[in-house]
């Protein structure tokens, strides 16, 4: 008995040239495949009256109307043979290849190429595919190659090589041509944001003055454009130098063949101005009220935070909040007070670059006394200052259930510093609190105190012994004694020293600015914060 196998022919064609004519390409395919079909009607084959075309349609993925269609039905169990003229009209990819071909046998389907031998139910079928997709897959690449190729060239010598065209300018002739109109429109943005210098101003008189984007038709009958402007497209034209007569490739600009609508000194001055704005916006310096971590604090689940705040009475209380995508739940948010975690950053900062300071003080032997400390050079800044300086040092700040880690530095030599916190709340939305100034948790030994110390008995031993020792021998005869001097300390400031005891405004930089350092033990306390 005869099986009855219900054949469905696909057709595809790369572009739509050639596709309004009477008998174009995809009717040869078809009529191609149905003559196979009508050949096989011994064994039960038969031609279903659904056509699956993808006319203007690239191979080399499976975005196409007709195909998904095609594998659809095919799920569905309407067609059991998949008829094409060439495997290639199927699919060029081979990760694409092996989806179709997966599709075929859970719905236990085949296909058919009508002038290549292949089944794909047998390993040999497969595997001649697969050499075959191959080839196709890599003419593909060898064209795109080619193609990019040659619009990289064709942009060196200033062509226009297609895209939605600017508004300003015609098309004709492959040929960009300044449209009278729109050019004065073009022209007189740039001339209105060097005067107002502020996007945001310039769309609100745009939209007061009802000047619109431009109007663009396609060849499926939609129809774009023609609305008020908005900071994103107004950005991008006042940014872009097809105006100047420009063409950009890659982060390279090359002279256009086409005229261009602004001259040069404008085009500078309007370019300086968002130069100008994208640095003072980064910084904070416009906002009514600019926050120090804005753009560098993340949450737990590696989200940004943004600042916001909350009003109680007369009393403005400012945070740091998830910043959650469309859909997000709420309840997932975190929330820091913005004071606190302020403080908590640059505290812990001031202390690690002050370290930083201290040690390569002691490395060089500079003792001088006439060098700003990181702490005064944090507390004389504004918050735009101090942003800028955090983003001089490259500055990120992670928000984790139990502490916040601080990165700093280039990265490949990053600083991390982690601190200790705790969460207060979690319900609508999670507090993180972290320790409060003044409160000082047990401590590591300062490691650049523990490297004076060392030093100093170094230089000492030396000295008692009338030897040479080349951990200290290449200090200045000055560095030399203040050394001699710290090694005099106190037997309990030495212990506190080691174990990590020590008061906190006891540093290495301090220490090392203390050149008239006593010898009389109690005096020493006194001056050094232990009394």
């Amino acid at each position: 008995m005869t099986v009855r196998r219900r054949c469905a022919i696909y057709t595809r064609k790369s572009t739509e040239d050639g596709l309004d004519q009477a008998f174009n390409s995809l009717d040869a395919q078809r009529e191609a495949c149905a003559a196979y079909v009508l050949s096989q009607a011994g064994e039960g084959w038969e031609l279903i009256n659904e056509q699956y075309d993808d006319g203007g349609w690239s191979g080399g993925n499976m975005a196409r109307p007709g195909l998904k269609q095609l594998l659809s039905d095919v799920e569905a169990g309407k067609v059991d043979v998949i008829v094409v003229y060439k495997v290639d009209r199927l699919t060029r990819s081979l990760a694409d290849f092996a989806r179709i071909v997966d599709t075929l046998d859970k719905a236990g389907a085949s296909f058919v190429s009508v002038t290549q031998a292949f089944n794909t139910t047998s390993s040999m079928g497969r595997l001649t595919l697969n050499v075959l997709l191959s080839f196709a897959q890599f003419e593909r690449e060898v064209t795109s190659e080619r193609i990019r190729d040659k619009v990289a060239a064709s942009k060196r010598k200033g062509m226009w090589m297609g895209g939605p065209i600017p508004i300003g300018y015609r098309l004709a002739d492959r040929k960009l041509l300044p449209e009278e109109g729109e050019a004065k429109i073009v022209l007189g943005i740039f001339e209105r944001y060097a005067a107002l210098r502020s996007i945001n101003a310039l769309v609100y008189e745009l939209a007061h003055r009802d000047v619109r984007t431009k109007v663009r038709a396609f060849r499926d009958g939609r129809v774009v454009g023609g609305i008020p402007f908005t900071t994103g497209p107004l950005a991008a034209l006042i940014k872009n130098p097809v105006y100047i007569g420009k063409v950009a490739h890659k982060g390279a600009l090359y002279d256009g063949e086409h005229e261009a609508i602004v001259d040069q000194k404008l085009w500078d001055e309007v370019q300086s101005i968002l130069a100008t704005n994208r640095c003072e916006r980064q910084l904070g310096k416009n906002a009514r009220y600019p926050s120090l971590l804005t753009g560098l604090l993340g949450d737990p689940e590696g989200r940004p935070m943004s600042p916001t705040f909350a009003s109680k009475g007369s009393q403005r209380h400012h945070y740091y909040f998830t910043r959650l995508k469309p859909g997000e739940d709420r309840a997932t948010a975190w929330r820091v007070p913005a004071g606190e975690i302020d403080r908590a950053v640059l505290d812990c900062l001031t202390q690690a670059l002050q370290s930083q300071a201290d040690s390569r003080a002691i490395e060089t032997g500079d003792c001088s006394h006439q060098h700003e400390t990181v702490g005064e050079a944090f507390s004389s800044k504004s918050v735009p200052e101090l942003r800028a300086m955090l983003l001089e040092r490259n500055v990120a700040v992670q928000l984790m259930a139990d502490q916040l880690v601080v990165r700093f530095g280039p990265g490949d030599d990053m600083t991390n510093i982690k601190l200790p916190a705790r969460l207060a709340h979690k319900g609508g939305e999670l507090k993180l609190v972290v320790p409060v100034r003044g409160t000082e948790p047990a401590r590591s030994p300062d490691p650049v105190l523990l490297k004076l110390v060392v030093l100093a008995h170094t230089a000492q031993q030396a000295d008692l012994k009338g030897e040479d020792d080349e951990l200290v021998d290449r200090y200045s005869t000055a560095h030399y004694r203040h050394l001699l001097r710290i090694s005099w300390l106190a037997p309990d400031i030495l212990a506190a020293i080691v174990e990590g005891r020590q008061p906190v405004t006891l540093t290495g930089r301090r220490l090392l600015r203390v050149t008239n350092l006593p010898l009389e033990w109690a005096a020493q306390r006194k001056l050094l914060g232990f009394a």
